[in-house]
């Protein structure tokens, strides 16, 4: 039985993370580490973007980024300058090279490509156990996602970003590279929350995503059917080649996955709630949880005690409760934060960094009423 003083499963952008700032602090230099996954991240199998201001810790292995969004809806369709801000762009297999390169320099972590079959954990220690083998270590980092945990209750609604992705390439130069369609609601919205999102790296090539924040999927037939009709319709192309494909559901709820979290597990990633509910953006957000975690552990702190609730966590949880019981309304609330308030401020508060002032600058933008009635719900 191999034995570790600590086990990480999941090679994910938390996983990789989380054993990257490890590996580079002293503090952990002489403990072991062993790092899991079935998967040897040796293909691009997503794309992560995120706002930032300045120089980043991964503008080294950057795909693209942009000085400015463009916004469109029904009533408005506008392009924003986001100085200090840049929108980034990191496909999955430059994170995944750049992770493992530095992991190699790191003589205490060990990777192991095995599947996990079965996880137990007792007061005192974890077991983990592949197909080939056994491990045990004091604590254990989980970013195995169960669906059906959040599914199963009833407290906290559960919406799901789910979308599908075509990276295009077009013979004509039809494709502004300095501009980034964070959302364009001018689409038929049928009841739900959908959006394009557009991410052009050349004048001729671009990542064009059709997205929901909805409760369901959808066929695969219908994301591409949009998406389709969008290339045609909107940028008026008709021949072009699909380069690569991408799919993905993130889920988006308030529920306490931290509820979980023992003395001995702490779950991460996603499975730890570390995605950003009112949006599903997960990339920003692992990087500040990470840098929570690593002093937590530092300063011996209970596992159990990570994590908390702040106003952050309450203002998503009322739109989210909007958005699952009158899903079309999502487009004009969004609209009217484009419509009324600055980019800078909103990426702001979507950081959750925003002063109790600047919450309500923000938040008067806004229709007053579906958020009433959401809060005397979750009163009442």
């Amino acid at each position: 039985m191999n034995s570790f003083d600590y086990i990480i499963i999941g090679a994910g952008a938390a996983g990789l993370s989380l054993a990257n700032a490890m590996g580079k602090d002293s503090f952990f230099s002489k403990k072991s580490i062993l790092l899991l996954d079935k998967n040897a991240k040796q293909t691009n199998d997503r794309t992560w973007c995120f706002w930032e201001k300045g120089e980043g810790d991964f503008d080294d292995i950057l795909h693209k980024k942009w000085s400015s969004i463009q916004f469109a809806g029904q009533q408005i369709d506008q392009k924003y300058p986001i100085a200090p801000y840049e929108y980034k762009m990191i496909q999955g297999l430059d994170f995944y090279a750049s992770m493992f390169k530095k992991l190699d320099e790191y003589p205490n972590i060990t990777f192991l490509n095995e599947e996990v079959i079965s996880v137990t954990n007792t007061a005192t220690v974890n077991t983990v156990k592949t197909a080939n083998n056994t491990f045990i270590a004091a604590t254990l980092f989980n970013s195995i996602f169960d669906y059906k945990e959040a599914l199963q209750q009833q407290k906290y609604p559960v919406l799901q970003q789910h979308f599908i992705g075509w990276f295009i390439k077009t013979e004509q130069p039809v494709f502004d590279p300095k501009v980034a369609t964070f959302m364009d609601f001018s689409i038929p919205q049928r009841g739900n929350t959908r959006f394009m999102y557009l991410l052009p790296t050349t004048a001729h090539e671009a990542l064009i995503e059709y997205t929901l924040f909805s409760e369901h999927l959808l066929k695969a037939s219908e994301y591409e059917e949009a998406i389709k009709k969008y290339i045609s319709q909107k940028i008026g192309v008709n021949n072009y080649e699909i380069v690569e494909t991408e799919q993905g559901s993130i889920p988006m709820t308030s529920y306490n996955f931290t509820s979980k979290n023992t003395s001995k597990q702490i779950f991460i990633g996603t499975a730890g709630g570390w995605t950003k509910a009112s949006t599903g953006y997960t990339f920003k957000s692992t990087q500040k949880k990470v840098t929570l975690l690593i002093q937590h552990l530092k300063d011996q702190k209970p596992l159990q005690n990570f994590g908390k609730r702040d106003k952050f966590w309450f203002y998503d949880l009322l739109l989210l409760d909007i958005l699952h019981r009158r899903n079309g309304l999502g487009q004009s609330i969004f609209e009217a934060l484009f419509k009324n308030r600055k980019p800078q401020l909103i990426f702001k508060f979507l950081d959750e960094e925003t002063s109790l002032l600047e919450d309500v600058k923000f938040i008067s933008a806004l229709s007053p009423m579906p958020f009433i009635k959401a809060l005397l719900r979750r009163i009442f």
